[in-house]
């Protein structure tokens, strides 16, 4: 394992680790490498050792290392045994082999999160403290237990559009006026629906959510206004409607650039006058309700078209409210993947974590899916790597950087410099004022032109030496540092 003043500066996990082992030379390697980094390592001879001091260890953060050649029989029974504790403890497997296999056995016991190859590399090592600092997060256990629910009903971001649309959402929020919220699909409308629903003085009643494009035109007045007993065929009996439902708070229309123009003459009289009839029904119901609608069309060019009336777009349109794509706020990407793998973890759905690498390559994606797109991404990665810290290689093909690019933390600023002995001008990379890690920057840039080399070479590894100009075996020791090596098996490592 690599060794650096640098690591010890890096900011580790709090958490407690147990190691079952009987192998004095295991247990003197480890101990080493958490006293180099200051960690807490704990070796217990036997189970009921290690039994006794992970119960009182229930205070902080506790992962538990098990070598992989103590007695299967007794392994087993240890490991169900924590399991009928009811207690989430991650536990990772220890094993000397230089390549772990695929199938490794779990013995029964499902929070089994990782394998530790031995000898390892730091950055496995620190992946593997990550990995039970978030496994135990998620399960509500250790000093941060669980997140406020309160935190998703915000809209994260630092960018100025994000803070203007926060602004708006205030002043607007706890008076009458009916709000028209613009934007592309994914975006985030509803999540400004439901804040101004949250901070106004309707907050204790209810919000209720139409999709107008979701329902067939004939059914919709239905579904809005609700209907009485035999008022069609199939109504069987009486039944409220979404204007009902909500009285008293907010109804949000959403898609409302869908609705049919029969329905759009309905709901303009009943924004006009406040009330309505159920359908097979001449009785006038009062509504109070306020009116948040949602599209990602452009209604004026609907008006035009005519698709759209244009007495209901000034009823709906009192106050807008435009939600920029998130191409176009892409500072606000890191604050709303934390959020989003915060709401994960609070739905119990697993975890993960991401490095500054991988953010800054999903900073230069388009997203033409917007927020939507990077909430399915980080779903898929927290089930492609559970607990797990996902680095810019174990992207999907799509958010990588494009051809020989490199995510904005690779890239340096350049300035012009006169090229040795010459009178011509060239660019040179720059020294950002605030300083930059050097050892991060240059394993950051040789990994990138390995995976780019071994990619051109069709993953052959001796054709990827060549053109790196180095040798084979060195390449392979490389591949096995950054943790490329499983990928590549297939040709030859």
């Amino acid at each position: 394992m690599e060794s650096s003043d640098e690591f010890k500066m890096q900011e580790l996990p709090n958490i407690r680790v147990y190691l079952l082992d009987n192998n004095k030379k295991r247990q003197d390697y480890f101990c080493n490498i958490f006293n180099f980094v200051s960690g807490d390592l704990h070796v217990v001879s036997d189970v009921q050792a290690a039994k006794r001091e992970i119960k009182l260890s229930a205070s902080c953060y506790v992962a538990v290392l098990l070598s992989d050649d103590i007695d299967q029989e007794t392994l087993k029974v240890f490991l169900q045994q924590l399991d009928d504790t009811g207690e989430p403890i991650p536990v990772f497997i220890v094993q000397d082999d230089a390549v772990i296999p695929e199938t490794s056995p779990s013995y029964g016991y499902k929070n089994i999160i990782g394998h530790l190859e031995v000898p390892t590399q730091f950055d496995t090592f620190i992946t593997m403290l990550h990995k039970a600092e978030v496994f135990a997060e998620s399960h509500g256990k250790g000093p941060k237990k669980g997140r406020s629910v309160e935190l998703f009903r915000s809209l994260s971001g630092n960018s100025r559009a994000t803070k203007q649309i926060n602004r708006m959402i205030e002043q607007v929020a706890d008076s009458e006026a009916t709000v028209l919220i613009l934007g592309e699909s994914g975006t985030g409308k509803e999540v400004v629906a439901r804040k101004l629903h949250f901070h106004s003085h309707r907050r204790g009643k209810p919000f209720v959510p139409v999709n107008c494009g979701a329902i067939p035109a004939d059914l919709l007045e239905s579904e809005l206004f609700g209907h009485e007993k035999g008022a069609f065929t199939g109504a069987i009996c009486a039944r409220q409607g979404r204007f009902e439902m909500a009285e008293g708070g907010t109804l949000f229309l959403d898609e409302i650039g869908d609705m049919s123009m029969p329905m759009q003459v309905k709901l303009l009289r009943v924004l006009q006058e406040r009330s309505f009839e159920r359908l097979g029904s001449n009785k006038t119901v009062k509504c109070n309700v306020r009116i948040v609608a949602a599209t990602h069309r452009n209604l004026e060019e609907a008006i035009k078209k005519e698709s759209f009336r244009e007495d209901l777009y000034y009823r709906l349109n009192v106050f807008p409210i435009e939600m920029p794509p998130l191409r176009e706020r892409v500072e606000d990407i890191p604050i709303l993947a934390t959020d989003i793998i915060s709401r994960i973890e609070n739905e119990k759905r697993g975890s993960v974590r991401m490095t500054p690498a991988a953010v800054a390559a999903l900073c230069q994606y388009p997203w033409p899916g917007n927020v939507r797109e990077l909430a399915n991404l980080i779903e898929r990665m927290a089930i492609l790597y559970p607990f797990g810290v996902v680095d810019i290689g174990d992207l999907p093909d799509k958010f990588k950087p494009e051809g020989d690019t490199l995510p904005a933390n690779l890239a340096l600023p350049e300035v012009a410099v006169r090229a040795e002995g010459t009178a011509t001008m060239t660019t040179a990379p720059r020294l950002p004022h605030e300083g930059f890690d050097l050892k991060v920057h240059l394993n950051n840039l040789e990994r990138n032109l390995i995976e780019q080399a071994l990619e051109e070479s069709e993953g052959v590894v001796s054709h990827a030496a060549k053109r790196l100009q180095m040798r084979r075996t060195t390449l392979v020791e490389k591949l096995r540092k950054y943790g490329l090596q499983r990928s590549h098996e297939a040709s030859g490592i």
